[in-house]
């Protein structure tokens, strides 16, 4: 009768062990990062797809994002148009041939950036250097 408890306490300290040992403090951080980094690339394929909108109706890239917001086209939400989503820190700029979008992070330890324009190609670099026209192309899921 005495061996199932001994069974039962053995598996109760080695969960114990394996939860206070910090094994979870590796793992979860980086699971964490996986929803705020592919909600970016969405808004950013989201803002893509809403300046051809834009440029289509008014002719030229929008040159912000609150033009692209509801005090302005009402094309994107005011939370968007803020500039944060999800912790990371979006802008946008009007460039010679178009616009340039970056996404960057902002409220926690992200390890990617992201940068778009009207080619439509959604680019990243991994650490604290932005990403620019001549960073890797995504190549995941989340596109």
């Amino acid at each position: 009768m005495r061996r199932p408890r001994v069974a039962i306490i053995a598996v109760v300290g080695i969960v114990a062990l394996v939860h206070f040992s910090g094994f979870h403090i590796c793992v979860c951080p980086r699971a964490r990062m996986y929803g705020p980094e592919t909600s970016a690339l969405k808004a950013l394929q989201a803002l893509g797809a809403v300046q051809v909108q834009y440029n289509s109706q008014f002719g030229r890239y929008a040159r912000s994002l609150a033009e692209l917001g509801p005090s302005g086209a009402d094309l994107i939400s005011a939370y968007l148009a803020s500039g944060e989503k999800q912790g990371y820190k979006f802008t946008l700029t009007s460039t010679p041939t178009g616009y340039a979008t970056t996404a960057a992070p902002s409220t926690f330890c992200g390890t990617h950036t992201y940068y778009s324009d009207q080619s439509l190609i959604i680019r990243e670099n991994v650490g604290p250097v932005p990403a620019t026209a001549h960073s890797n192309e995504v190549r995941s899921a989340a596109k």
